[in-house]
């Protein structure tokens, strides 16, 4: 909305910080459930460990009694190191870690409103980052500060076929906000920002029994696309202009495996497709004239992804200690929507590896507690961009750890 200002690149590439450091390629965030860290996020539409599955699933919600509550955090800590190699730009700072703590919510509930049917509502979010480097660095004409946040409402139902077969399905309504800042050759700090609050989607999935100890799920989200309107405000207040750009989102496919192998023994894992290349390139558009807008509807700043789809492959395990003691174990391959030619210091994404453990505890009858920690191996990601002063050329160092604390309550 006009007020708040836009970013071009961070609704893309700033979502990098929490987004892409954090959990997931592009700027996903894939934290979406303590109890999911452990396993690296493996099987999470064949699960149906507590009320997370409305957003992972919601078609496995037909396996929960009664009424329950879950409730999680996550601890983020990605890391983006720049390291030089052949820049021409003026400046000698490196930037700093461009990555930060972030700390992502998320909320579950699902309720058995008979045998057969079952409703859901999921409270996360879906997207999001910060990265922000030193105001001075030799990159500053490309990038300094980028944050996005985003918030999904997802009410969702499932419906039991068969003994057998669960379908299920939701209505996803998202807000987004975000900005971005940078320096300006002639007009000083620039900072566009913006927000949408009016993103729709939904969501399919379906739920196999295929026998008492195997299931197979299958889980569709649609796409969503936003159109941003905020402000672009220079170090010259005579730049000053109203812009709006629109985004869209992916959608993304997954198919998971569940096995109970023994009493003692579960074994996941899970393909998932999203649509990347949906994002090829994010243009903000003047909706007032200034000294930077010469006239209505004229480019103030395009910015080529050329993004392309991508798969992320997980496989996980539990291990049964006694009745109230589980551990997680996971390891997990993603990969990034990025290429060498256009990426930049907004998105220093790149392929990515998982690695993870978890314990779930059981206080009570009615009570579990998840705990989850994972760490992200992800290969150096290099950017070469033209500045309007000089280049930056060099690597990215990347590196994220995730914490994940859970609780879950039956009724």
């Amino acid at each position: 909305m006009v007020g708040k200002k836009l970013t071009s690149v961070a609704v893309a590439a700033a979502l990098g910080g929490m987004a892409s450091g954090a959990v997931a390629g592009g700027f996903a965030i894939g934290t979406q459930s303590g109890s999911g860290t452990g396993n690296a996020f493996a099987g999470g539409a064949a699960g149906a460990d507590d009320a997370s599955v409305a957003w992972f699933n919601p078609a496995a919600m037909t396996l929960l009694p009664g009424k329950q509550v879950a409730g999680a955090l996550h601890v983020l800590k990605p890391s983006f190191k720049f390291e030089n190699t052949a820049s021409t730009s003026p400046a000698t700072g490196e930037g700093g870690d461009g990555g930060d703590w972030a700390f992502v919510p998320n909320g579950f509930f699902t309720m058995a409103i008979n045998p057969r049917l079952s409703f859901g509502f999921a409270l996360n979010a879906p997207f999001g980052l910060k990265t922000e480097y030193d105001p001075g660095w030799r990159g500053r004409f490309t990038a300094i500060k980028s944050e996005i946040k985003a918030v999904n409402l997802n009410p969702s139902i499932a419906y039991k076929i068969s003994d057998t077969v669960s379908i299920g399905g939701g209505v996803s309504w998202q807000t987004i906000e975000a900005e971005l800042t940078k320096q300006h050759i002639a007009l000083g700090l620039t900072t566009l920002s913006a927000d949408d609050n009016q993103g729709f989607g939904y969501n399919l999935g379906v739920l196999i029994q295929a026998s008492p100890d195997t299931r197979i799920g299958a889980h569709y989200r649609s796409a969503i696309k936003y159109e941003l309107e905020g402000t672009a405000t220079f170090g010259v207040a005579a730049a000053n202009a109203g812009v709006k750009a629109d985004l869209k989102v992916p959608d993304s496919a997954s198919f998971s495996l569940f096995h109970r192998l023994n009493p003692q023994w579960e074994l996941m894992g899970d393909v998932t497709w999203t649509g990347w290349s949906s994002v090829k390139s994010l243009n903000v558009i003047c909706t007032t004239t200034s000294i930077a807008c010469p006239s209505v509807g004229a480019t103030l700043e395009s910015t080529p992804f050329n993004w392309k789809d991508t798969w992320r492959y997980g496989i996980g395990t539990n291990y049964k200690m006694s009745p109230q003691t589980k551990l997680r174990f996971g390891v997990a391959f993603d990969e990034t929507p990025t290429n060498d030619t256009d990426r930049t210091p907004r998105l220093p994404d790149q392929d990515r590896t998982w690695v993870a453990l978890g314990v779930q505890y059981k206080p009570s009858k009615t009570g579990i507690l998840d705990v989850g920690y994972a760490h992200e191996f992800v290969k150096d990601a290099s950017v070469n961009n033209s500045q309007p002063v000089g280049t930056l050329v060099g690597t990215f160092k990347v590196k994220a750890d995730i914490f994940s604390l859970q609780y879950s309550q039956s009724f």
